[in-house]
């Protein structure tokens, strides 16, 4: 393979997911010596009724052929936990095993947030180190999983005292939420094959990509670590500036609030898991809701962010970062003046948290790309409407007004658009 030449383009392909993310950057250097970096790969809900079992492998096969064809998987990207981002990595039968295919194609680096290193401790401000245990991490999973778990068990039982749409929102966001055991094992997997390598990234880290990707330099921009910035911790609820709204609305209406639920008295439960059982079998529909929307919340912020520069263009890529991710780089790191001109000029933006009103900051991000102006930006959203948020609350996903400025100001693609006829990806390239 070459290695003082540069990528004559990058083809980047948008792949069918549904409510989910999974993009395909490959590097051209020449069509016989290509390299891939697969950013995400995973569902909550298919068009059509797809089941994951199915077309997941469908989608991994389609990868590993093209990869086969012209050069290799040099790395994976895994933005953050959520099923969303990662279920495809799984290797049991919910997604017919399609991380079998992903592992086979031997990325060098597997790539994921500071939050994901194995031997972190509980209380960790930082990465611990660039190496893996797969044993301390999954005896120290979060417990964010195990209150996820619990109350997608408790939307699966459908308490007569829950509304429908209650029971819609928490089966999503608990199934969003759950550790995804298989995914996680997997990907630790990958980064300790051997001749791989795995990192676990902050603001501003290196990725090593560089010396794979010969003249493509890789930006980490988010997320910020506990050391740069405590604000990842929460997530605020409403910012009329930065939300894609028109004013605040209230996130749970009355009619959720029900009688409290005694299921689960005397189930076998970890010890660690059980401050939040006890809670949870006397919590009403709005309580429990809000709790698993913080924990949604906590996980997008822990979300990595790459800036790719490659032939003088720049493509981004923030998974599913929300607004205080994205506020260290863009206004409280030393060098965030510095951030915020090497964003003007973006090229490419993949839209982020599948267009939620709070994952595109409109004036700290939106309003400054300077293409949105002039020249069209080149924008992909992977979604799927319907799946969360309500338009009452103008929480919806995509969210109405951001899909209408992506629509008129920039050359867009959207998953919603992929006909069956028109295979299982969109693409760009540069």
């Amino acid at each position: 393979m070459a290695t003082k030449t540069k990528p004559l383009r990058v083809d980047i392909r948008s792949y069918q997911v549904g409510f989910g993310d999974c993009f395909l950057l490959s590097f051209v250097y020449a069509e016989n010596d290509q390299r891939h970096v697969l950013i995400d790969f995973g569902t909550t809900g298919l068009p059509r009724n797809g089941k994951p079992s199915q077309h997941m492998p469908s989608v991994a096969a389609a990868i590993k052929q093209l990869v086969d064809g012209t050069g290799k998987l040099v790395a994976v990207v895994a933005t953050h936990r959520h099923a969303d981002h990662i279920s495809g990595f799984g290797t049991d039968g919910r997604t017919g095993k399609s991380g079998e295919t992903i592992r086979d194609l031997k990325p060098r680096i597997v790539l994921q947030p500071w939050t994901e290193d194995p031997d972190a401790q509980k209380d960790a401000l930082k990465a611990t180190a660039a190496k893996s245990g797969a044993r301390g991490f999954l005896a120290t999973l979060s417990n964010m999983n195990d209150v996820a778990a619990k109350a997608l068990q408790l939307a699966s039982d459908e308490p007569k005292w829950m509304s429908a749409a209650a029971l819609r929102e928490l089966s999503f966001l608990g199934g969003d939420n759950i550790a995804n055991l298989s995914a996680v094992e997997n990907l630790i997997a990958m980064g300790e094959a051997k001749g791989a390598k795995a990192r676990y990234l902050r603001y501003g880290d290196k990725t090593g990509l560089e010396r794979l990707l010969p003249r493509v330099k890789v930006h980490v921009l988010g997320p910020p670590d506990l050391t740069q910035s405590d604000a990842i911790r929460s997530q605020r609820s409403t910012d009329e500036d930065e939300f894609w709204q028109l004013r605040s609305a209230t996130l749970v209406s009355a009619d959720t609030i029900g009688a409290r639920s005694a299921r689960g008295k005397g189930a076998k439960v970890p010890a660690e898991a059980r401050w939040f059982r006890d809670r949870l079998q006397n919590v009403s529909a709005t309580g429990l809701l809000e709790i698993v929307r913080q924990l949604d919340a906590q996980m997008n912020n822990t979300s990595l962010i790459l800036l790719f520069e490659v032939n003088g263009k720049k493509l981004l890529f923030p998974g599913d970062a929300q607004l205080e991710n994205w506020s260290y780089a863009l206004s409280e790191a030393k060098e965030s003046a510095r951030v915020r001109a090497l964003l003007a000029d973006v090229d490419f933006y993949k839209v982020g948290h599948h267009g939620s009103r709070n994952a595109t900051p409109r004036k700290m991000l939106w309003e400054k790309f300077r293409k949105t102006a002039n020249e069209k930006l080149e924008t992909m959203l992977s979604t799927m409407s319907g799946k969360h948020g309500k338009v009452s609350s103008k929480t919806e996903v995509p969210r109405r007004t951001l899909l209408k400025e992506l629509q008129e100001k920039s050359q867009l693609k959207n998953t919603q658009t992929l006909k069956k006829a028109d295979g299982l990806f969109h693409k760009t390239s540069l």
